[in-house]
């Protein structure tokens, strides 16, 4: 496999493009309700839009604070990131009334790219169960070195194909596009916290391990 090696306005691009993506559905859900309040006189289907409205909004909010952590600064070099505060966007972004997340971490700080991995990985674990499930995270630290274990259960678990070389940025098609940044940036990440990331599945369970390099 060839490295792909990404210009940072490509990077920059597309990961623009995947927070888009990810808030794009909630925004215009808040745009469809608001638009039934003008026109509509029936009580009913103004108190649906005004259901759809608030419901968008929260999911919209959670999107962005995660997408903050996850791919934004979150502070100057060198900065530290609350694990409390990573599980709190962890929640509003991945638990629903299809998937279930367990968090067992203590609440301390950690260099920010150690959280901003975690994070990313949350992504690819949530993409693993299609159909929803059970998300574990589990979180061990020594020092200020975190181990990280997260596992998806759930109906048609995978480890997605393109993932795998994605994480190592060897795509198995050459190129990098919208779809592909979130794994792509996970190994970037990976590498710049010195940490190696591994994934395995075993029945309906896929398990990511990451863990200090060496």
């Amino acid at each position: 496999m060839t490295a792909v090696n990404l210009e940072a306005l490509d990077l920059a691009a597309l990961l623009c493009s995947r927070v888009c993506h990810d808030v794009i559905s909630p925004v215009g859900a808040i745009v469809n309700g608001l638009e039934v309040l003008e026109d509509e006189k029936d009580e009913s289907m103004r108190g649906f839009a005004q259901d759809l409205i608030k419901k968008s909004a929260r999911q919209a909010s959670a999107r962005l604070q995660f997408a903050r952590l996850a791919f934004g600064a979150a502070g100057s070099a060198g900065a530290s990131i609350d694990t409390g505060d990573a599980e709190q966007v962890a929640r509003g972004f991945i638990q629903d009334d299809r998937t279930a997340l367990t968090w067992d971490a203590p609440r301390v700080l950690l260099p920010k790219n150690q959280v901003k991995l975690l994070l990313n990985i949350l992504l690819i674990a949530a993409t693993a169960v299609p159909r929803g499930g059970e998300i574990a995270v589990v979180l061990r630290v020594n020092g200020d070195q975190g181990t990280f274990k997260v596992t998806s259960k759930g109906s048609h678990a995978r480890i997605p194909a393109a993932v795998p070389g994605l994480l190592k940025g060897e795509p198995d098609s050459g190129t990098v596009d919208a779809h592909g940044i979130q794994p792509f940036y996970t190994g970037l990440i990976a590498r710049a916290a010195k940490m190696d990331v591994a994934l395995s599945i075993e029945g309906d369970t896929v398990t990511i391990d990451a863990t200090p390099m060496g």
